[in-house]
């Protein structure tokens, strides 16, 4: 079997990180558009914001496939969806309204049932359904946005948080952050079966959780089970890196 394709990218700062990542995503919808429908998973955090404000702007915004794709989250504190903190909430604010994007094509996790675990299986379900009619196998998604935490967590996988998949779920219940809050997620397996990974980086205090997702991807000895972005290794698809110059700058000499 083909090895994926591994790159890191480096930007200059964080306006150009955004356009980049913003860049990336027209791409592939672009690309994928003519076969039938996208699906793109999409996290919260700052650096994604960024990107996402750039997608629903000119010059992607006019020249993006809006009406072959279809928008997932990648994770979702178990909040109220008109909650600050909501990652729907920001995603709906910085790329969807912007864009007039249709509100059936954007399958979010729901916040309001009574617990994580029963959003879990909901947007399991959702997912199953989405993709081959409810089978029991890994949906592929085309691309999944994600973000790197100075603590190494991505999506909402943490040190020492583990969800406890056994490989087969498609969305898990969780816990972290600073304040610890419940949480949806998409597991692990999901997130690698994807088409393509991107990983999105900004800022010195990532640094040195970049370096450890470089050597991670470049030797896979180096995946450290406390290091959950460590963990993201796709199986067919590509990883892509994409960090500006603050966040690489422990990086060795030609990245992975």
């Amino acid at each position: 079997m083909a090895q994926p394709v591994k790159r890191i990218h480096v930007l200059p700062g964080p306006a150009e990180l955004a356009r980049a990542a913003a860049g990336r995503l027209w791409g592939i919808a672009r690309d994928r558009a003519a076969s039938g429908p996208v699906h793109i998973a999409l996290s919260g955090g700052e650096t994604p914001r960024r990107a996402y404000g750039a997608l629903s702007s000119e010059p992607y915004r006019s020249g993006f496939p809006w009406e072959a794709v279809h928008f997932w989250q990648v994770d979702e504190r178990f909040v109220p969806a008109d909650d600050p903190r909501s990652n729907r909430r920001m995603i709906r604010e910085e790329l969807l309204d912007p864009v007039r994007f249709p509100p059936e094509r954007f399958h979010w996790v729901d916040t309001a049932l009574p617990d994580p675990a029963a959003a879990a299986a909901k947007y399991e379900s959702e997912l199953r359904k989405a993709f081959s009619g409810g089978s029991r196998g890994l949906p592929r998604l085309d691309a999944v946005v994600l973000g790197l935490g100075a603590d190494g967590h991505t999506a909402s996988l943490f040190p020492g948080g583990s969800p406890g998949a056994s490989g087969k779920e498609l969305a898990l219940p969780a816990i972290g952050g600073d304040p610890p809050l419940p949480r949806v997620t998409m597991s692990p397996a999901l997130i690698n079966a994807a088409a393509c990974i991107l990983f999105l980086v900004q800022g010195e205090r990532k640094a040195k959780a970049l370096r450890d997702l470089a050597a991670a991807a470049r030797d896979a000895s180096l995946r450290a089970p406390g290091f959950p972005a460590g963990q993201v290794a796709p199986a067919r698809g590509t990883l892509l890196i994409l960090a500006d110059a603050d966040a690489a700058r422990l990086l060795p000499p030609g990245g992975i």
